[in-house]
């Protein structure tokens, strides 16, 4: 399938110039609140897959404008960035549920939009790169796919997952974050799921993707610095830990002495470690 887009420039500090996007699409609505994401592509022969960024933030703030994989629309890729709704307005499982509805969007109008949905990368950074996990590990759970927007028989399944330094397991996070983990943590989580993870263990294990992992689960990419002082990297080595266990397929990359974010997690190294990633695991891209 050829990605065939009439769009306008993106004109944003750090992006290719050749990058075009398609800006504030409209992929479902919750009462008067209309949910949005970006669609980034620029190759109209492209037949590589879409991937799907889901941005951090704590879960309570941040926005789809921050999308750092822009380089690689120059490659081919098509991705789109999505807006969610944060914690300060709806709780646990509603950010799962919108992500979600976006991917049945983005498959359902695949061939208006002009990307190839046939096969799709989730990923995300921070508490981006959690939910990215999350949703990639419950394809087709049923209280995590929710009922939004107007393409309900459309599949939010997903083929691949990238996670940059998420959280992987809620009940276990405390325990193992620094000071100034658990300064941004706590509250978070607070509003995240309501309550902290100990007084609500089953709510905690539903968002967690460790809870969630089958052998039959999407190959899974996860990158981390072992310096983090927000998302413990023990988070990462957790998730590494249930995918070898279930025999489903996990690289992790550690980059020592990184810290939460910043460009090392973007540069060339780390993202021909995407792409090389992708090409050996999904076979579809040329």
């Amino acid at each position: 399938m050829c990605i065939i887009i009439v769009s306008i420039p993106l004109h944003m500090q750090g992006a290719p110039s050749n990058t075009k996007m398609q800006q504030d699409l409209t992929y479902a609505q919750v009462g008067d609140r209309f949910l949005k994401l970006d669609l980034y592509g620029s190759n109209t022969s492209n037949k590589k897959p879409l991937i799907v960024w889901v941005h951090g933030g704590a879960w309570r703030a941040g926005n789809k404008s921050s999308m750092p994989l822009k380089s690689l629309v120059k490659d081919g890729f098509s991705i789109a960035s999505v807006d969610y709704r944060l914690t300060p307005e709806a709780r646990f499982p509603a950010n799962v549920h919108d992500i979600k509805a976006a991917i049945r969007y983005l498959r359902a109008n695949s061939k208006r939009l002009g990307i190839n949905t046939e096969t799709i990368i989730i990923a995300g950074a921070s508490a981006g790169g959690h939910l990215a996990a999350l949703v990639g590990v419950t394809n087709g759970h049923a209280l995590l796919e929710g009922d939004l927007g107007e393409h309900p028989d459309a599949s939010s399944d997903v083929q691949a997952i990238v996670s940059f330094y998420g959280a992987s397991n809620l009940t276990s996070i405390l325990s193992q974050s620094t000071p100034h983990g658990l300064s941004v943590r706590i509250p978070a989580l607070q509003l995240l799921l309501g309550s902290q993870p100990e007084d609500d263990v089953s709510l905690a294990e539903l968002a967690s993707p460790v809870f969630h992992v089958e052998s039959s689960d999407p190959p899974l990419l996860l990158i981390h610095g072992d310096q983090d002082p927000q998302m413990p990297i023990n988070q990462s080595h957790e998730l590494v830990g249930v995918y070898q266990q279930a025999g489903a397929v996990v690289t992790m990359e550690v980059i020592h002495g990184a810290a939460h974010g910043g460009a090392l997690f973007y540069d060339g190294h780390r993202l021909n470690l995407v792409k090389s990633f992708l090409k050996k695991y999904l076979i579809v891209i040329p």
